[in-house]
């Protein structure tokens, strides 16, 4: 019984929450598309950092990109763009069937543009030359300072993956820049369709409150979250304002699930896959989940359009002494900083990797 085909029966697109140059060299990704309904997939600073940190596979490439004088962020995206564009031809077939709506990859701008507006525009106007792909998402997190980087972008016809949103407020923040990037668009008579999505991080939440909620609501509030911001999800879709732009020949804005890998040893590996379960939207998983779900992963209802008893489980978080306004803050803060972290490891390891590869070809010379 192929598990993850009920998800993509019930509209639900599958992404792969990893890349490694490894699992395209050996096929794994080839595997995942056809045996597990994978369509696309999501990266990031930590993911790039993991895969070029445990695997030699990078080695060659760094060594190269040294000796034509590449360094730091520059030699980093010509690498990972390597391996996104890979990606991305694996999962052309699903973007050209869809019609462009699935079969894509991501790829992140610098960290250290969090709080940079000019500079979050620029950075994503060159990757997304850069990548020379139809179905390359570029990656800005939705903090108050990239919300105008979203709609510049969008106008000027660069398709953005929203990150690091934590609320429906951030969402819905995020959501419309994307429509006044739209609207400007047809305003100049420019071809309306360009993709988003915008992703939502749900596992964080329960971590964060783990030990400060009643026994019942362990791991309930990140799905409480999912589930109000899919309720102002749909009812932005059936919007008059969406509907004008969807005659004039838009595509919607879909909402992405991330961060949906069980972080509690106590609960099931498979809870966020079965809870989020809902049409149009995307899930992207990590690989871990994805074979948990793939050997014994269930799904029972979909999600309720108006967000089921998200309000009461909120409310009932409220009361415990939670105040979820300021936690979505402090969490998308701690994400965009977590990724500088990352970002730097990253940096630092290709800057020695490539100073040893240069001594050992200097050795062998």
């Amino acid at each position: 019984m192929n598990r993850t085909r009920l998800l993509r029966d019930i509209g639900q697109s599958l992404w792969l929450d990893n890349i490694t140059r490894d699992m395209l060299d050996d096929g794994t990704l080839r595997r995942y598309v056809d045996g597990f309904s994978i369509t696309g997939l999501t990266s990031n600073p930590t993911i790039f950092d993991a895969a070029i940190g445990r695997t030699n596979a990078y080695d060659e490439g760094i060594r190269d990109k040294v000796k034509a004088g590449r360094s730091g962020e520059a030699l980093f995206i010509e690498l990972a763009l390597e391996d996104l564009r890979r990606a991305a031809d694996l999962f052309r077939p699903a973007y050209e069937a869809s019609g462009g709506v699935d079969g894509w990859a991501s790829m992140e701008i610098s960290p250290l543009l969090v709080a940079d507006t000019a500079g979050s525009i620029a950075a994503a106007r060159r990757i997304h030359e850069q990548a020379s792909r139809p179905n390359l998402f570029v990656k800005i997190p939705g903090t108050p300072q990239g919300v105008p980087a979203i709609e510049e972008s969008i106008a000027a016809g660069v398709p953005i993956n929203v990150t690091l949103l934590f609320s429906s407020d951030q969402y819905l923040a995020a959501a419309h820049a994307w429509l006044r990037g739209i609207e400007r668009r047809i305003a100049a008579g420019l071809d309306p369709r360009v993709p988003s999505v915008a992703s939502l991080f749900v596992s964080r939440w329960d971590r964060a409150v783990a030990d400060r909620v009643p026994a019942d609501l362990v791991n309930r509030l990140g799905i409480a979250i999912a589930g109000h911001t899919y309720r102002a999800y749909r009812e932005l879709l059936a919007s008059a304002r969406w509907r004008k732009l969807a005659d004039a020949g838009a595509q919607p804005q879909r909402l992405l699930w991330a961060s949906t890998g069980t972080k509690d040893p106590k609960a099931s590996d498979t809870l966020y896959i079965e809870a989020l379960a809902a049409p149009d939207t995307i899930n992207t998983i990590p690989e871990k989940t994805l074979l948990a779900f793939a050997d014994h992963g269930a799904i029972g209802n979909v999600m309720a359009e108006d967000g089921g008893d998200a309000d009461a489980v909120l409310a009932r978080i409220r009361q415990a002494g939670i105040d979820i306004d300021a936690l979505a803050t402090r969490l998308q803060v701690d994400g965009a900083r977590a990724f500088v972290k990352s970002w730097d490891e990253l940096l630092s390891r290709i800057a020695a990797k490539g100073r040893e590869l240069a001594a050992a070809a200097g050795e062998n010379a």
